[in-house]
């Protein structure tokens, strides 16, 4: 069995992984995910603030610290494209393009910084809640009071896949599904709702996140890959 750390930017992205993702890659390659939660900040009194990305620096520190883990095959992250702080590696040379394009050269600057072999990291485009428009029906299916707005959600994607749904302040993902879902609760109805759409249903709307999924795939041992 192989250990893999995740850095995820909130408790969303972290009840993904310990009940989702980690479950799947157990299943399918005896991969051992262990969601590390962000922390935002620690006061003199010594509580600690969890959640979110503030600073590039910080996350750098922390990325970093996990990396001196020798029992861990790899440590990878997962943190939303949306709201990058400015200082993050490659984000003021950001190329014209796709989203993917855009995501993958801050990937790539992000690798080179870290600069260890056990680093991979991942970029969510453009947030946790692209995984949750690879099926709007799913919304409804939970929030049933907002039902008659469905239409009106599936018409502002339009044809776009959830990766290509843009990063603007009123039209990332989350921003969509609070306008026609005005009672979805990121923490509460994300994950529940991910989970009914599926895994496979997401790597094939998702082939940015499906990517990532196969490279840690690949350190399946023994059984291989079903």
């Amino acid at each position: 069995m192989k250990k893999v750390l995740i850095y995820v930017e909130g408790q969303t992205e972290e009840t993904f992984v310990r009940n989702i993702l980690a479950p799947y890659l157990l299943h399918r390659c005896q991969v051992l995910l262990v969601p590390i939660l962000a922390r935002t900040k620690r006061t003199k009194a010594g509580r600690t603030f969890k959640g979110g990305i503030v600073s590039y620096a910080k996350v750098k520190k922390d990325i970093l610290k996990l990396l001196t883990d020798s029992s861990a095959a790899l440590v990878t992250t997962m943190i939303d494209y949306y709201g990058l702080p400015n200082d993050f590696p490659g984000k003021n040379s950001l190329p014209l393009g796709t989203p993917h394009q855009r995501v993958t050269h801050l990937e790539k600057e992000f690798a080179q910084d870290i600069n260890h072999p056990r680093f991979l990291p991942f970029i969510t485009l453009h947030e946790f809640e692209a995984f949750v428009l690879v099926d709007p029906n799913e919304l409804s299916q939970a929030l049933p009071q907002h039902k008659a707005n469905l239409p009106q959600l599936v018409r502002s994607i339009g044809g776009q896949m959830p990766e290509e749904i843009n990063e603007g302040k009123d039209t990332h993902p989350s921003a969509r599904i609070r306008r026609y879902f005005p009672s979805y609760q990121k923490a509460l109805h994300g994950p529940l709702i991910v989970q009914r759409v599926g895994l496979e249903s997401i790597r094939c709307r998702c082939p940015h996140f499906n990517e990532w999924l196969s490279k840690l795939e690949s350190l399946c041992i023994s059984r291989g890959r079903p």
